[in-house]
């Protein structure tokens, strides 16, 4: 089997990070498209994409909707279901127009100065998760911090109740999961996926039929209710956001700052860099974090005629995958790509997806989060330190997000600083 045709298997995303990349640095140079084969787990049939590996590709394609779409079958490798799109077909599943008037919705009430309480809230809520386990000298990092951090912000952003927390974190789970059987158990891992997503749908649903009958000042209301005659989202639409947000705003960050985690205890000259300067470092740092990690995986474009580029030709219907994490290690764009440096500068990452209509809205709440999150965790455990191999997603074939299941770490206890 060819490294090309590798990249659709599990075997190649269950590996540790820096493995895959190796192997991807392989395909990289071969050519800035690798065509790979694969079995669609949803037919049972051979079908095939275009891997694009190089940054100009990656970005150029992203800039370039009209011959490369979002809309047809999926943003994943395969074509989605049309009843799965009642739990998954957001708008980062969509061209415009239908894109742009549900992203222009939500970008609304997405800005800093929208968002500003919630970006005040992410330094109570980090202080909160560390208080959980600052006693304890060693914990699970993606259990005890990752994992809850970023989706509490999430959750009270929304406005789902914490009684609630443990149903997201289990769904969500099982939708990010990639079909670990951690996650999905014994059984059918699509219908586990389905079961998930019918959960989050109904709580959803609720949600957002009790806020546009009583609005508060959660984002949820904002979304479903106005009174000056805006175009708002149906209650239909906001599951499908609410699982966008649960992937892009929660499962992103919580990879992050694991692999980020892990960086720091394979690199101790740049964990010193950062600890001893967080102000003047922590910027280029949490840059520098977001591009190794690259949390998500790649993002599908669907070529919408026939077409060339960089002597590559396309045929209409062709699958297109922006790798983005082989598009963050381009030695033509990132002198010594391999190289985790803190100060790297410039730093023009996709780690957010590239430019154009999809590039990611809540990048700024993102960075806030693995801003404060390293800050305190540098600080409150300031000899915290990986004492174990990370735990990769045992996945089912190409995973959207290259997460980390388990990251040991240990310090020295420190007490709450909560009431």
């Amino acid at each position: 089997m060819t490294a090309s045709m590798r990249l659709a298997q599990p075997e190649f995303w269950n590996r540790q990070l820096a493995e895959r990349m190796a192997e991807m640095a392989e395909i990289r140079e071969r050519g800035p498209f690798a065509h790979t084969s694969y079995i669609n787990p949803l037919t049972a049939e051979t079908e095939s994409f275009y891997a694009a590996t190089r940054y100009d590709e990656v970005v150029e394609i992203s800039k370039r909707p009209k011959d490369f779409c979002s809309g047809k079958g999926a943003v994943s490798v395969p074509d989605m279901p049309e009843e799965a799109l009642n739990f998954f077909g957001s708008f980062i599943n969509m061209d415009d127009p239908r894109h742009a008037r549900q992203r222009g919705i939500v970008a609304r009430s997405f800005t800093p100065r929208q968002l500003q309480g919630v970006l005040d809230s992410v330094e109570t809520i980090c202080a909160e998760v560390i208080d959980g386990f600052c006693q304890d000298g060693e914990a699970d990092l993606v259990q005890v911090f990752s994992q809850p951090f970023p989706l509490l912000i999430i959750c009270d952003m929304m406005g789902i109740p914490r009684s609630e927390f443990e149903t997201v974190l289990t769904a969500t789970n099982v939708i990010l999961g990639g079909g670990d059987p951690e996650y999905t158990g014994d059984g059918d891992p699509l219908e586990a996926l389905f079961t998930a997503g019918m959960a989050l749908t109904a709580l959803m649903g609720e949600l957002a039929e009790e806020r546009r009958a009583n609005p508060t000042d959660d984002l949820t209301s904002k979304l479903v209710h106005n009174d000056v005659g805006e175009d708002m989202l149906d209650p239909s639409e906001i599951a499908p956001f609410f699982i966008l947000l649960a992937v892009a705003g929660n499962d992103t960050t919580r990879t992050a700052i694991s692999h980020g985690m892990n960086l720091l205890g394979l690199n101790p000259d740049q964990r010193r860099l950062w600890q001893n300067d967080m102000d003047g470092t922590g910027p280029t740092a949490v840059e520098e974090v977001v591009r190794v990690a690259s949390p998500v995986t790649y993002m599908r474009r669907t070529a919408t005629r026939d077409l060339s580029l960089s002597g590559q030709d396309f045929v209409e219907g062709d699958k297109v995958v922006l790798m983005y994490a082989s598009a963050n290690r381009d030695p033509r764009i990132f002198d010594h790509p391999e190289t985790f440096d803190v100060r790297r500068d410039p730093n023009p990452h996709l780690g957010f997806g590239g430019p154009g209509p999809h590039f990611c809205l809540g990048a700024h709440l993102a960075r806030r989060e693995v801003s404060v999150a390293f800050r305190q965790l540098l600080t409150r455990l300031p000899d915290i330190e990986v004492c174990g191999d990370p735990v990769p997603l045992q996945t089912m074939g190409m995973p959207l997000v290259g997460g980390i299941k388990s990251l040991p770490v240990r310090f020295t206890p420190t007490e709450p600083v909560g009431s």
